[in-house]
């Protein structure tokens, strides 16, 4: 199931304007009262959260025992949080907060805390935890992942965790960073921003690692009729980090924009969005391009970005 962003809808976020670039760490802090982000596609996102929880549940949530009160915990704070900064969507309840005009079940993983959680926001919700091996995936709920397998991720520390991307495998400088970033997340929460150009606008987007090397290997083209026009899509995460106040886990939030890149075309800084979005593409190495799936398209996607900057 795909969920199309109105074309006549400007981007959320454009990162891609060269305030976040690609493969860097871009963490800066964040006000608690722009922690979620909730919009016009929040039933439909919500309704596709619900089918894949209903159709593929072992892919989409994993927990640790011993997780339960951390999941509670998360759910907690959406419960203070949403009513009071949505009231429009949320209403609190006498047993905690539930979604605007949203019905039906969510089956046997309604007794999952994290579960019923992810059902109250866009937003996917990772639990880390640390233990004497560093901060490890202790539970989560991905439905809108982004190339890559909650499965094959749990119970994975970060810098194992990151291995697959260039630049930040173990050992690295990055790698050292964002495990000290960790360490020293306290009360103040942070964000950043990663994005990509993806074929369709499937929310649903893994890859396993597998697939990873062998999309490297081959370099297919992802628009293989040529138009990408129609069939280039934007793809922004939002990433949060704050730190559980009771639990001491940190929960790590990923919120999923999907715009057409035609889109840009009636943005007001259509200009400067398409020559930067250009230049980052064209910067990108070997290696990050293969991690992206952006080898084979590359130079097409340039050559389009840079024909709506002249146009411009």
């Amino acid at each position: 199931m795909t969920i199309r962003q109105p074309t006549q809808t400007p981007p959320a976020h454009t990162p891609y304007d060269g305030s976040s670039k690609l493969f860097t760490i871009g963490l800066k802090p964040l006000e608690l009262e722009r922690w979620i982000e909730v919009d016009q596609l929040l039933l439909p996102h919500l309704a596709e959260k619900r089918r894949l929880y209903a159709e593929i549940p072992e892919k989409v949530f994993v927990e640790e025992d011993g997780t339960r009160e951390a999941q509670q915990e998360v759910l907690d704070l959406l419960a203070a949080y949403l009513p009071a900064r949505y009231p429009e969507t949320h209403r609190g309840t006498g047993s905690g907060v539930e979604v605007v005009d949203l019905e039906g079940t969510i089956g046997e993983l309604r007794e999952a805390p994290l579960v019923r959680a992810s059902l109250l926001v866009q937003e996917d919700l990772i639990i880390m935890r640390r233990n004497e091996h560093g901060w490890r995936l202790a539970a989560g709920s991905l439905c809108f992942p982004s190339s890559w397998s909650l499965q094959e991720k749990f119970g994975k520390p970060l810098q194992q965790i990151h291995a697959p991307v260039p630049g930040f495998g173990p050992g690295t400088r990055p790698a050292d960073i964002i495990n000290r970033m960790f360490e020293g997340l306290q009360g103040q929460a942070v964000e950043r921003f990663n994005w990509s150009i993806q074929a369709g606008d499937a929310l649903y987007h893994p890859l396993s690692n597998g697939e990873r090397v062998d999309r490297a290997t081959n370099r297919p083209t992802r628009f293989s009729d040529g138009d990408i026009n129609a069939h280039a899509f934007i793809r922004v995460e939002r990433q949060t980090l704050r730190k559980l106040p009771v639990s001491r886990d940190i929960l790590f939030t990923i919120r999923i924009h999907l715009d057409p890149l035609a889109v840009l075309v009636r943005h007001p800084d259509r200009a400067t969005l398409a020559a930067s979005f250009a230049d980052q593409l064209n910067a990108l190495d070997q290696a990050q391009l293969d991690y992206k799936g952006l080898t084979a398209d590359r130079d097409r996607l340039v050559s389009y970005l840079a024909g709506m900057a002249r146009a411009a």
